[in-house]
């Protein structure tokens, strides 16, 4: 069986008596998209600022490629090449397309001199590269012109141009239009196509359903579900999977698990 490229065993987060996450096992492939499914106060935000290096788990096993990392931090996570794109994107709106994709990372040359054409030239690339084919922008447009699906595209060019081979979507669409949620999606398309993996997080179970390949349910700082895509029939199913281990927890039942398929 191929590796995997990340992988949580056992993760735990703690803070005082209260446990974010207890006992995460999750994976992501090469060239997947994984979506990542909770309400708020699930865990989702701690579990990627664990896979950002930001938040260091209580306990458990990282594996990168098939090998444990010690030490794990945000300096592991970049050379893991996992980038994350959190829901306000970090955008300079006042600035162009160029100069948020090489921010802090400038092509320069002999004394310091910024190397403009060859930047210019490599943010185009990344553009057509994530399917940016509108006519109407180039690496010099400014960002706060674009809209919102646009600049969600922007910040995922600039994390690939830092050789992410793992880019974490933090909520991408929220606040979209239907037009711009699918030109999000145009730009997952092609990113998966390049070989990269991605993990989408949202609230909206019908964009992860349309889009992922595979899907990881989070609640109370647990996995209840994994499924791949082919073994989930429709959105209703998998709302009532959800709609079940809810009422479980609430009944005192504890969490329910369904790695082949959804079966409450």
């Amino acid at each position: 069986m191929a590796e995997h490229l990340i992988e949580f065993r056992n993760i735990k987060k703690s803070y005082g008596s209260v446990d974010a996450l207890g006992g995460i096992d999750l994976y992501v492939d090469k060239g997947e998209v994984l979506g990542l499914i909770g309400d708020n106060g699930a865990g989702k935000s701690t579990l990627i600022k664990i896979l950002a290096g930001v938040v260091k788990p209580t306990c458990g096993e990282i594996i990168v490629r098939g090998r444990p990392v010690s030490g794990w931090n945000a300096g592991r996570s970049r050379e893991a090449g996992i980038e994350t794109v959190f829901q306000d994107r970090a955008l300079a709106l006042q600035q162009s397309i160029v100069h948020n994709i090489f921010m802090g990372r400038e092509l320069v040359g002999m004394f310091g001199w910024l190397k403009l054409k060859q930047q210019l030239a490599e943010a185009d690339r990344l553009m057509r590269e994530i399917g940016f084919t509108s006519e109407a922008y180039t690496p010099r447009s400014i960002v706060g012109q674009l809209s919102g699906g646009e600049r969600q595209g922007v910040a995922i060019a600039r994390a690939i141009y830092k050789q992410a081979d793992l880019i974490v979507l933090d909520e991408p669409t929220t606040a979209l239009s239907l037009a711009e949620t699918a030109k999000v999606f145009q730009f997952v398309r092609q990113v998966r196509a390049s070989g990269r993996s991605i993990i989408l997080i949202d609230h909206n179970i019908h964009h992860i359903f349309d889009i992922a390949d595979r899907f990881a349910v989070l609640d109370r700082g647990k996995i209840v579900l994994e499924a791949d895509r082919s073994k989930v029939k429709s959105v209703k199913e998998l709302v009532g999977f959800m709609e079940h281990v809810a009422r479980a927890a609430s009944a005192g039942g504890g969490h329910a698990k369904a790695a082949g398929g959804v079966a409450p």
